[in-house]
């Protein structure tokens, strides 16, 4: 098929890699226009945009896509479809209808669950057991299209949201592959609308912990807000990330003396801080174990590093 290929980040490049594994005519690569980024805000061009440009292919990086100019730019390509992967622009009507088939969407969950812009993190974060993928047609309205084809995965116990992305992005750039070469005998399904649940865009103030929630809820956090807003509090005044934590009570934890100690303690309060040990309280009786955590202006680091150079003290309060 000939095709334009529209995406930005790291997770959209498998699916073009597919699309021209399988041979189709990628005649156009839309990505967002380069951004400063790092240390000195020097430009950088996005992961689907250096993965085009080392394959030759032509790539256009427009400002804004509302205007005449992209729209004829779009229409010029003439192509049978449009793929989009994470392009970060909702596309206007002009644009679905200009390719002949349409316009097909890869969408990080098993819609309709999870509409919108941060699907990964919010299946972690609201305690999924699976998520997966969906190949979709896309409509004006957000997310909201016939379903070509879906596939499931379980999300791990530990799970990241970045770890999860970057299976999903494979996965669907499989299910990509299948929906391209089986076009023409799917019958797409539509949507049940009131099943809809969505995944808002997320903000800074989304990764504040709030110690009066349960351990659980507060790991789920910790897993499905990175890379942003990433889940943090204050320790001393100062900013406190935590990067990996487990709810206290497990295997291998001395439950006894600090399971006590959480049972009394203020949520937030330093229950247990030796060696390995860095357990906080949190609501509903129960404790969560930092395992790495980073400190303002410092690198992350481990639980033990962490107590052995900053001494917290039992009782003290983060947040």
């Amino acid at each position: 098929m000939r095709l334009v290929f529209m995406g930005t980040p790291e997770s959209a490049v498998p699916t073009l890699r597919r699309i021209l594994a399988d041979g189709h005519e990628v005649v156009a690569v839309w990505t967002q226009p380069d951004r400063p980024a790092g240390r000195g805000n020097r430009l950088h061009a996005p992961p689907v945009k250096q993965f085009a440009v080392g394959r030759g292919l032509t790539v256009h990086q427009p400002e804004k896509i509302k205007t005449e100019e992209a729209r004829a730019l779009f229409e010029s390509h003439e192509a049978d479809a449009a793929v989009v992967v994470a392009y970060g622009r909702i596309l206007p009507a002009s644009f679905l209808r200009a390719p002949r088939r349409g316009c097909v969407n890869v969408h990080f969950s098993l819609l309709p669950k999870y509409r919108g812009a941060a699907p990964v993190n919010w299946a972690i974060v609201r305690g999924e057991s699976a998520s997966g993928v969906t190949t979709m047609q896309i409509e004006e309205t957000l997310d909201t299209g016939a379903i070509y084809l879906q596939r499931v995965t379980e999300i791990g116990d530990e799970e990241t949201a970045p770890e999860l992305l970057a299976r999903l992005a494979e996965l669907g750039a499989d299910l990509l592959g299948e929906t391209l070469a089986r076009f023409d005998e799917i019958e797409p399904r539509a949507q049940r609308d009131a099943e809809a649940t969505y995944a808002p865009v997320l903000r800074r103030e989304d990764g504040l912990i709030d110690w009066s929630s349960s351990a659980a809820e507060i790991e789920r956090r910790v897993r499905g807000f990175q890379p942003f807003p990433n889940s943090f509090t204050t320790f001393r005044s100062q900013r406190l990330v935590v990067w990996r934590a487990r709810p206290f009570g497990g295997e291998g934890d001395a439950t006894t003396d600090t399971s006590r100690a959480a049972a009394v303690h203020a949520p937030g309060e330093i229950v247990a801080a030796r060696g390995d040990e860095f357990v906080v309280s949190c609501g509903a009786g129960t404790a969560l174990r930092l395992v790495e955590v980073q400190a303002e202006g410092k690198r992350r680091t481990s639980a033990r590093d962490f107590v052995n150079g900053m001494r917290p003290r039992v009782g003290e309060r983060l947040g």
